[in-house]
């Protein structure tokens, strides 16, 4: 990616000369990957969270780059047929990335805002529910901005906290975020599911977070809030291969005179889940992206990748999570704080 930025860069500003954008390039990719290998197993500590930092983004801002200059080389072969001067195309990049990059960067470090739906579920009491998804806590996103965001949802006052899995990625200090998510009371309850990267991370370790955070993992399993509304909660479909046939066996062991919530991290199964008596199902898993235009990649794993959707009648909605997945940056797929008003 970084030597097609460096040819096309010296292709508009030939006076460059073609050493300083390979040397430049070469020593940024040993950079990435010595941080992205390094980072990894390291408890933490000032250098390594820097250099995860530095790693992390610069891998980010320079797939946004490789994207707009590809896409660019293309329109400058296209307008070469007809003869058409394209001499501005290289100031054209310097402006244009100067702005993606900030909105990328923008997108990451600024915090997540809260954004209300509203769905309707019969037979249910009317209450508010927070969902809490693809935090990806640990080296990549400091206690501090965890607080800040949980204070977001303690200030809705929500009756339930639903958490939708990947939440703490790797670094030290989990106990802490632990007890920080644990301070968080909601009547109803806190209920969650584990994510992939519970599962790459370490599965014992992650049932153990969700313990210590006083969140009632929700395994291939189903539970009851005080007032009476049944909440299921899946394993990871993709990476515990659970099938169609588990996620309706989970469901036709609930009440179906009762309303049922269903949790599954990543967003499959809906069809399914609709069929055997789920009346709201929610998810997150897809991050919306994250940086666009790898939203298109995603969509081709997935049918429905973000925002709320009616499927044969049940209300189901995938978040876009609270953060951010290694590398900190967000571009046209800003973060969230989604609270469900339920019969509002």
């Amino acid at each position: 990616m970084q030597l097609t930025v460096g040819a096309w860069l010296l292709k508009c500003y030939p006076q460059l000369g073609w050493k300083i954008p390979l040397l430049f390039s070469l020593f940024l990719t040993g950079l990435v990957y010595c941080g992205l290998a390094y980072t990894r197993g390291s408890s933490g500590g000032f250098f390594i969270s820097a250099l995860y930092y530095v790693a992390y983004t610069w891998f980010g801002l320079i797939f946004l780059a490789f994207c707009f200059c590809a896409f660019l080389a293309i329109v400058c072969w296209a307008l070469s047929l007809f003869h058409v001067n394209t001499a501005w195309m290289g100031p054209l990049t310097l402006v244009s990335l100067a702005l993606i990059w900030s909105m990328a960067l923008w997108g990451g470090f600024s915090s997540p805002k809260v954004k209300h739906i509203t769905v309707n579920i019969p037979g249910a009491p009317r209450m508010k529910l927070a969902l809490l998804s693809d935090t990806h806590l640990g080296m990549g996103v400091s206690l501090a901005r965890f607080d800040k965001a949980l204070q977001k949802i303690e200030a809705e006052k929500p009756d339930a906290l639903l958490v939708l899995g990947d939440i703490f990625e790797y670094g030290p200090h989990s106990e802490a975020y632990a007890a920080r998510l644990a301070q968080v009371k909601a009547p109803q309850g806190s209920y969650g599911v584990l994510g992939n990267h519970e599962y790459y991370v370490g599965y014992g370790d992650s049932k153990e977070f969700f313990r210590q955070s006083a969140v009632t993992l929700l395994e291939n399993a189903s539970t009851r809030m005080p007032n009476g509304v049944q909440v299921a909660g899946l394993k990871d479909i993709k990476t515990a291969g659970v099938s169609a046939q588990e996620v309706a066996h989970v469901l036709d062991g609930l009440d179906p005179q009762t309303p049922t919530i269903l949790l599954s991290h990543t967003p499959l199964y809906a069809e399914t889940a609709a069929a055997h008596g789920a009346n709201l199902m929610l998810s997150g898993h897809t991050h919306n992206g994250q940086l666009w235009p790898f939203t298109y990649l995603v969509k081709l794993q997935f049918p429905r990748v973000y925002g709320l959707f009616d499927v044969d009648g049940m209300p189901f909605y995938i978040t876009s999570g609270v953060f951010y997945w290694g590398m900190p940056l967000r571009f046209l797929a800003p973060a969230e704080i989604v609270i469900v008003d339920v019969n509002a």
